[in-house]
């Protein structure tokens, strides 16, 4: 039975006015599992309309009393974890061990964000000048909005609505159409919570649903997650229209192993941050750089009789590592870059191509796949893949090895392993990208700390979760106050200083 999902405005369900919907797909089957509408310009609008008019009460509610929303929301999902995480699962692709990862770490979020009474609190000097004091207020945007990519439906929205919300504003969520089900079922649990209807508006839909909330003046700060193009593109049309924007594109994740590392450690690390949830993750590890000849002999010989035991399967099989990819597109796409790695020379360790599980022909599976001795210029190397597809690129030394992902476009996250204090040390410091793991695969930050990349991974100054979604998500005013005695004082018509 195909079911029928809605967007959810103003508090209420609705399938909008614009006629056009989308299949939603089960990756296991590659059969259709419900059908979910497409907002046009008017559908968005009425998202708009309602945020705005929800904003103006809402951002007036003192921050304590805001927290409390998001704390009985954390108890609401506590009891809907596994339910949540099985729709997700079902949608995805990614198992349902995997869903529960994606769940906790937006929860995780949620949790930094029911501190806002502390984290709203300004600066304030006194005695700034003789008489003078000084103190600084933090104030919501007002209507803010969220574009949201498939694969982490339930993380990347929780992400950017908990900190939006915590600020005192409304938000519109727009998440993929692939795997919308959580994302409504998370905004049924924020009004059951206490959220007053219109505060958090769901909006499925394409081109015209994001063109909407780029181009209207009610919308006044956007997040998207996503590829670099559309980033980029996004972040450009935000700023043409006065917009704040926090952009998050692709990424070419290396981990750097040193010869002195622990190479089963290692190994394991690369097999699940590379391989887990299919390589569909920002995060994931692409590109594994050995230091030296004999490092990588050893490493890629581990991997290949490690990758033998993995396990592909649905992704409701508990003893799956991981299961189909989102869509038939994104299975052509992974087996049109594991070609092209053929053609360019790439060393085809293992191959993923072909792979059925039986009984699923039709589902959307990939195996694993290995390349080795990937060099600099290939496309396999320059360009994300998304999917289950890893490639060695062999280093002479650590120099060679610390220039790769320094001077490759993306800079989202990488990661070095080894035993040696020093060189973690000047890894850390001198790598070029915005997020490092030191004998950790995939370096996500706390929620209380902030996430975000660099280069063409991410464009704009603030970053996700942590003190940077407080500072993205409101405005500074500055109160300079006096209070004077009595005495008549005349014009002054010099700058003032507080010397």
């Amino acid at each position: 039975m195909v079911r029928e999902l809605t967007h959810f405005i103003g508090g209420k369900h609705t399938v909008g006015t614009s006629g056009l919907f989308a299949d939603v797909y089960d990756p296991n089957t590659g059969t259709v599992q419900a059908r979910v509408p497409l907002a046009g310009r008017a559908d968005t609008e009425s998202a708009i309309a309602n945020a705005e008019e929800a904003q103006a009460d809402w951002g007036q509610w003192n921050p304590q009393r805001r927290a409390r929303v998001l704390l009985r929301f954390l108890q609401l999902v506590e009891g809907e974890r596994d339910s949540l995480a099985r729709m997700l699962s079902c949608e995805h692709g990614k198992t349902v061990a995997d869903a529960h990862g994606d769940l906790q770490r937006g929860l995780e979020v949620v949790e930094f964000a029911t501190g806002i009474p502390h984290l709203l609190k300004g600066e304030f000097t006194d005695n700034a000048g003789t008489g003078i004091d000084v103190h600084s207020l933090r104030s919501p945007l007002g209507v803010v909005a969220g574009i949201t990519p498939f694969n982490f439906p339930a993380m990347i929205p929780l992400w950017q609505a908990a900190p939006a919300l915590a600020c005192g504003n409304s938000f519109i969520l727009k998440p993929s159409e692939r795997d919308p089900s959580v994302p409504l079922r998370l905004a049924e649990l924020f009004l059951e919570a206490g959220l007053p209807p219109g505060v958090l508006n769901v909006v499925n839909g394409g081109k015209e649903a994001v063109d909407t909330l780029l181009e209207d003046p009610r919308v006044q700060a956007l997040g998207f997650v996503g590829s670099t193009p559309i980033a980029g593109h996004i972040y450009a049309t935000a700023a043409a229209h006065g917009k704040r924007a926090q952009c998050f594109g692709g990424a070419k994740n290396h981990m750097i192993v040193m010869p002195d590392a622990d190479l089963d450690q290692a190994v394991e690390a690369l097999i699940g941050a590379g391989y887990g949830s299919a390589g569909e993750r920002c995060m994931a590890i692409a590109v594994a750089v050995p230091v030296g000849e004999e490092t990588g002999n050893a490493l890629v010989a581990k991997l290949k009789e490690r990758i033998a035991t993995l396990r592909v399967g649905r992704s409701d099989d508990p003893d799956a590592d991981f299961g189909p990819l989102v869509s038939r597109d994104a299975l052509d796409r992974v087996n049109r870059y594991v070609g092209i790695g053929a053609t360019e020379g790439a060393e085809l360790v293992v191959d993923g191509r072909g792979f059925t599980l039986p009984g699923h022909e039709d589902g959307y599976f990939a195996g694993a796949t290995l390349f080795d001795r990937v060099t600099p210029g290939m496309r396999i190397y320059r360009e994300e893949i998304f999917g289950p597809v890893l490639s060695v690129v062999r280093a002479a030394d650590y120099e060679e090895a610390l220039r790769l992902p320094t001077e490759h476009p993306y800079g989202n996250g990488v990661a070095i392993f080894t035993r040696d204090g020093d060189t973690a040390r000047d890894f850390t410091r001198r790598v070029g990208a915005g997020m490092v793991g030191v004998n950790v695969p995939i370096p996500v930050p706390v929620a209380y700390h902030t996430f975000g990349g660099w280069k063409k991974s991410g464009f704009g100054d603030l970053g996700q979760h942590g003190p940077d979604s407080i500072r993205f998500y409101t405005r500074t005013k500055t109160v300079t106050s006096r209070w004077p005695s009595g005495a008549k004082e005349g014009a002054s018509f010099t700058i003032p200083t507080m010397g």
